[in-house]
């Protein structure tokens, strides 16, 4: 039994309970009370284990381990909206069935836990780093990167590092993130209103609309629920960069009322059908994914934010060059380019071997549609918590992660800080 376990296991629990969601803010709780909250709770816990500790205001902490040339770990405590379709309490933090539930357990309160209880492992052990390690958790990472361009501005980010935020065995590249908001004018809308979605990186689970006239066969054909003068649609939420893993909310209430619309028709063609060919570009890094994942009814248009995720090896420019094929306004809303690193790299190397001698596996690094902070160094990975062939639970209902997950994070951890750092 890896050390800390039972200690890992309550204090992911009590992680989970803070819902670390967006909010409002206020001047000393930048990003909302339940992303503050989680964040000192974090830090609390972390002195108490004896490190020294760092509150940026709110929007990020940091834990020091060590002295010398910097080396980060970056994880995040902000979590996406619970969403639709829960069977668990998504902030209830339980252990039930071998698993703790609740959202952010995988992403990424947990493996954020697991990773400092590494370090306190290594620091009972008379473990003395080379390095000083800068444990920088965030609180905005999923809705903006506020947390780090804040630490930029009061810190400096060390240049190499790594991000437990993604998939095993270890990340070499991440896609490009993109998202947009169109425009499209709808002259006559069939509705007084709709609107649908969580996150603009989450797949769209429910969609909302009032008709102007209801026709029942039809919404029933369309698979749509009524609700008193609304009609409803329901979907399964996926992350944003794996849309085929979720059922967007969207497209059954679109093709409602696309028969008695042309734009809708259209919105159809572009965004689901893909018309133009955006989702036909890839690389070694896979395919394009577009999720229209946002929708609202305002002022005589309908505005659609779309996540996507393109190839690593590509340009901004090229995307935004199919975007201007569907002839309608659109601004960007939130870019980060994509990560690409050589396999062979002391860095992605040194992590292949330690997931190949804890796990017995023979592996290959992958890349992703995710984004991390990784991106946010000049030389830096994700590395974990997902291993292939788990069920999808990040920006889904019923998120968990398993205990015997639990206990391999706190092994791979230990042993990955150690040999990057020794």
């Amino acid at each position: 039994m890896p050390h800390y376990f039972d200690e890992a296991v309550e204090k992911i629990c009590e992680s989970i309970r803070f819902d670390s969601s967006f909010a409002q803010h206020t001047a000393k709780m930048p990003f909302g009370k339940g992303a503050y909250d989680c964040l000192d709770h974090f830090l609390t816990l972390a002195e108490e284990l004896g490190f020294e500790t760092h509150n940026y205001d709110g929007y990020a902490g940091e834990v020091v381990f060590g002295q010398g040339e910097p080396f980060a770990i970056l994880c995040h405590l902000d979590v996406v909206p619970a969403g639709d379709g829960w069977t668990k309490d998504p902030f209830g933090g339980v252990v039930q069935d071998g698993k703790i539930w609740g959202r952010g357990a995988m992403d990424d309160k947990g493996p954020a836990i697991c990773v400092l209880y590494a370090l306190k492992s290594l620091k009972d052990k008379g473990f003395v780093p080379s390095r000083q390690i800068r444990f920088i958790v965030g609180c905005n990472e999923e809705s903006g990167w506020g947390c780090i361009e804040y630490y930029n501005r009061v810190a400096e980010l060390p240049k190499t590092g790594i991000s437990p935020d993604a998939d095993f065995p270890v990340i070499y590249a991440e896609k490009g993130i993109m998202q947009v908001r169109l425009h499209y004018p709808l002259a006559s809308a069939p509705f007084f209103f709709l609107e649908g979605g969580s996150g603009a990186n989450m797949v769209c689970d429910t969609c909302e609309a009032t008709p102007r006239s209801l026709g029942t066969k039809r919404i029933r054909a369309c698979g749509l629920e009524i609700k008193g003068k609304k009609i409803v649609s329901h979907g399964k939420s996926a992350h944003g960069s794996t849309p085929e893993l979720g059922v967007n909310a969207m497209r059954p209430m679109l093709e409602y009322f696309a028969a008695r619309n042309e734009t809708i028709r259209t919105i159809i063609s572009d965004l689901f059908d893909d018309k133009y060919g955006l989702k036909k570009l890839q690389d070694e890094t896979g395919h394009l994914t577009l999720s229209p994942n946002l929708i609202k009814y305002r002022k005589g248009e309908l505005q659609i934010v779309c996540d996507i995720r393109y190839p690593a090896t590509m340009s901004a420019d090229l995307i935004h060059e199919k975007l201007s094929q569907l002839g309608v306004k659109y601004e960007t809303v939130h870019h980060q380019p994509p990560l690409f690193h050589d396999k062979n790299s002391e860095l992605v190397q040194t992590l292949l071997s330690v997931y190949e001698e804890c796990t017995g596996e023979t592996a290959e690094p992958i890349a992703i549609g995710g984004g991390t902070y990784a991106r946010a160094l000049e030389n830096g990975v994700a590395f974990g918590p997902e291993m292939k062939g788990d069920e999808a639970v990040i920006h889904q209902a019923d998120e968990y992660i398993s205990l015997d997950r639990v206990k391999l994070l706190l092994e791979i951890y230990e042993k990955a800080i150690e040999r990057l750092t020794k």
